[in-house]
């Protein structure tokens, strides 16, 4: 029976009226409910479904005005993430937190979430435990901050720029940003989508340190591909006259799949995930999202 309803939740997420965060929510309490039917369906389907949906997004994207968009928040970028890093590794200390896992968790925090996470574990290698009380922190703290942000933005009369620049530096993943960027405005999205892949290509000087750091001699670098097909989107669309009926509707769909990947995020948090997270990382990702959550929309409203 709980196949059926989740193949019918997935079918709803499709319909125009539906939002990423209403999608969320809804795979949330289905995997509270009832669990997860598909789970390797549900973490490849979030996952390259994610991918393609931001590549598609470029095409609706000028180079130009991304590239004045992203140049905002990249001194900040550099800052917050080197700042990020060391706090959260402070505080897992303090807290007594698993090394690894704390690594895990501020690196998540620090960059883009998951994909950092998954990009970092091998290095460090981190065991199937320490990978998933790290993935469910971050995974939690997405859920809450696609919901809440797009609020806190209007509480505080961000413009459509400034939330951008914020969802992007505050929130861990990709796919949230995107989501709760998309529910602000357009503008806000595409700010927020240029300054979170600038911020996810740290990825790759990451791994370097972290490698010199766990003196780990694996030769194996996440490469987030997607950031740079989603440049080429951008250009392909700057420098070519492309038809305005074939880039709306590939943006189109890219939002559409963007829905149904935040429904596949949702489902994945089931009552087992939340358990496993425990209170001590919970603690040290809390603290360490509202730090940089504070810091960045303090130095957007009066700094920028």
């Amino acid at each position: 029976m709980k196949k059926y309803v989740y193949i019918l939740l997935l079918l709803l997420c499709l319909l125009p009226f539906v939002t990423p965060p209403i999608a969320l929510f809804a795979g949330l309490i289905f995997a509270l409910a009832a669990g997860q039917p598909y789970p390797k369906f549900n973490k490849k389907g979030s996952k390259y479904l994610l991918q393609g949906s931001v590549v598609g997004l470029g095409f609706g994207m000028n180079v130009k005005q991304a590239l004045a968009s992203g140049m905002d928040g990249m001194l900040f970028t550099i800052v917050s993430v080197v700042g990020t890093m060391l706090l959260g590794m402070y505080i897992a200390k303090k807290m007594q937190v698993d090394k690894k896992t704390g690594y895990l968790i501020s690196s998540g925090t620090a960059i883009c979430g998951g994909s950092a996470i998954a990009a970092v574990g091998p290095v460090i290698k981190a065991d199937n435990d320490q990978m998933s009380v790290a993935l469910g922190t971050v995974f939690i703290l997405n859920a809450i901050a696609l919901l809440l942000f797009p609020m806190l933005g209007h509480f505080f009369g961000l413009t459509q720029h400034q939330f951008g620049l914020w969802s992007a530096i505050a929130i861990h993943d990709t796919s949230s940003v995107v989501g709760a960027a998309s529910a602000y405005g357009e503008e806000a999205l595409k700010v927020a989508t240029t300054v979170k892949l600038t911020r996810a290509l740290w990825i790759i000087p990451l791994t370097f340190v972290t490698s010199l750091l766990f003196k780990s001699k694996s030769d194996k670098v996440y490469i987030p591909w997607f950031i740079l097909f989603f440049v080429l989107a951008m250009v392909l669309n700057s420098i070519f006259s492309l038809p305005a009926t074939l880039t709306s509707g590939i943006v189109l769909l890219a939002r559409k799949g963007l829905t149904l990947s935040l429904f596949f995020i949702g489902a994945s948090l089931t009552k087992s995930v939340l358990r496993n997270v425990g209170v001590r990382p919970m603690v040290q990702g809390v603290v360490i999202w509202m730090c940089i959550s504070v810091v960045s929309l303090v130095y957007i409203i009066f700094g920028t």
